[in-house]
């Protein structure tokens, strides 16, 4: 037991949202990290304190990727949200233990030419990948979570 008063620090998970965006071809955008040269992910990010995932969502796409409401068709969203523990080293105030999120599937409906990294702060670069080629690229501790993004939202999408 704890003393009261005695805080557990990073023991948190941050709460957040994803976005899975499809084009044409029934690939998936992923973003390569600035921090972390070769690996890729999802648009992700965390929620403001009293912000709505449905909201959240489209303002976490806007700043990783440039992309719009209107360049977007959302296909499904999950009913449950997913987490993964970050590793030690990779734990922060911020983030704490790990992160939970919720997670969106979109059809992109504009021109790929929309996509511009948004603020370019997270981001190095982007790309059209199948899926079980992001799997291949994707940081291990996020890879049980893509795994069952892959089930899920293949079950939603026309390109199964």
């Amino acid at each position: 037991m704890f003393e009261k008063g005695i805080k557990q620090k990073n023991q948190i998970f941050r709460a957040g949202v994803g976005a899975v965006i499809l084009n044409g071809q029934g690939k998936v955008l992923a973003l390569e990290r600035i921090d972390v040269k070769g690996a890729w992910q999802f648009p992700q990010g965390g929620l403001r304190a009293g912000e709505e995932p449905d909201l959240a969502i489209y303002r976490e796409i806007k700043e990783e990727t440039g992309l719009k409401v209107s360049h977007l068709q959302l296909i499904y969203k999950m009913t449950r949200p997913l987490a993964y523990e970050l590793p030690p080293q990779y734990r922060t105030k911020k983030t704490g233990r790990g992160q939970v999120h919720y997670w969106y599937l979109f059809r992109l409906k504009a021109n790929e030419k929309k996509i511009t990294l948004g603020d370019k702060k997270e981001f190095t670069a982007w790309k059209w990948l199948p899926w079980n080629e992001l799997l291949t690229r994707v940081v291990e501790f996020r890879k049980s979570v893509y795994l069952k993004l892959q089930k899920e939202f293949l079950k939603h999408s026309s390109h199964a």
